[in-house]
């Protein structure tokens, strides 16, 4: 029996047209879950905005 995890859970409601890209995204990067894609994205996201505001 695995143990519920304790990580922070965020709901995020979208629009058809986003969903559809990140459904393409997961699919193209063979990530078999869509709160992974989702994880991904905002994770390279993220990096991207933090070496921005290094410069």
């Amino acid at each position: 029996m695995t143990m519920p995890s304790q990580k922070p859970k965020v709901l995020l409601i979208v629009d058809e047209e986003l969903l559809e890209r990140i459904d393409d995204y997961r699919y193209e990067n063979r990530i078999p879950a869509r709160n992974e894609a989702i994880r991904r994205l905002l994770d390279e996201a993220l990096k991207r905005y933090e070496e921005k505001q290094d410069k």
